[in-house]
């Protein structure tokens, strides 16, 4: 009976000693990034929380929000994320950090974007050179972006010809196809840093203010859905715009380039 008893008490505190879990759906660019692989854990030894990741576009992450079938989400268009608090989805939105768009392609640059002035000029050049280009064409962040580039640029992608090719994936698999197609495509630039398959490729063109890439984080609302871990989210929010988080996030390079700036402040 006390073995029993005693049994009974070590799977209790085990129990009780594991770390509780929360579900996040993130951007395919800031997976791709490497940057959760630094912030997980991190996140496990300080607060005791696993976050689970659901790497989908920002599209996608919202609507698992929607659905209630994760706690919080990590994505990066603004507008979007404003009509998912507006509509009840989400309790409050709250800007975590920041990176910038840029534009990759051929090294020869054949529609000669370098030495455009603006970012819309440059794929204005692309649409007029027919040069092959790559859209990740999936309702994402980076997506939603671009087509606001080429609105800006007075063009829609719905009458453009074969040298656009909108594939439908994640920035890396986006890349990859631009890759081998040796064409130009619009990406975050720390997805850019960390992607490997460069053959060919090189970043032309920067700098442009329309290319400002800001993250935030948006719990979902448990009046919508009441088994969201809000707790949870409340408690990785603090933690996320906390200075061990911003000392991560600043101090993530590769090859000496920082990738993301932290830009939380507080409430």
């Amino acid at each position: 009976m006390i073995r029993n008893l005693f049994a009974i008490s070590l799977a209790l505190l085990g129990a009780a000693a594991q770390a509780e879990t929360m579900k996040m759906a993130v951007t395919t660019s800031f997976e791709n990034a490497g940057l959760a692989d630094v912030l997980l854990p991190a996140i496990k030894a300080d607060i005791d929380i696993d976050v689970q990741l659901l790497v989908v576009g920002t599209g996608q992450a919202l609507r698992l929000g929607e659905a209630g079938d994760v706690d919080a989400v990590l994505v990066h268009s603004k507008p979007a994320e404003e009509a998912f608090v507006a509509n009840g989805f989400g309790t409050h939105r709250r800007e975590i950090m920041y990176n910038d768009f840029v534009l990759i392609g051929p090294a020869p640059d054949p529609a000669n974007i370098a030495s455009a002035a603006t970012a819309p000029r440059a794929l204005s050049q692309i649409a007029a050179a027919q040069s092959p280009f790559v859209s990740r064409g999936d309702e994402s962040g980076t997506h939603k972006a671009e087509l606001k580039l080429w609105t800006a640029a007075s063009l829609d992608p719905q009458t453009f010809g074969a040298w656009y090719n909108a594939v439908g994936a994640g920035m890396g698999a986006a890349l990859n196809t631009a890759s081998g197609m040796n064409a130009y495509i619009l990406s975050d630039r720390a997805s850019w840093l960390n992607f490997g398959n460069k053959d060919g490729l090189a970043l032309l063109f920067a700098g442009d203010p329309l290319l400002f890439n800001q993250y935030a984080y948006l719990p979902v609302n448990p009046a919508r859905h009441s088994d969201v871990r809000h707790d949870l989210a409340l408690q990785l929010e603090g933690w996320l715009t906390g200075d061990h988080a911003a000392q991560l996030i600043n101090g993530y390079t590769i090859n000496d380039q920082a990738l993301f700036v932290f830009n939380a402040t507080a409430e």
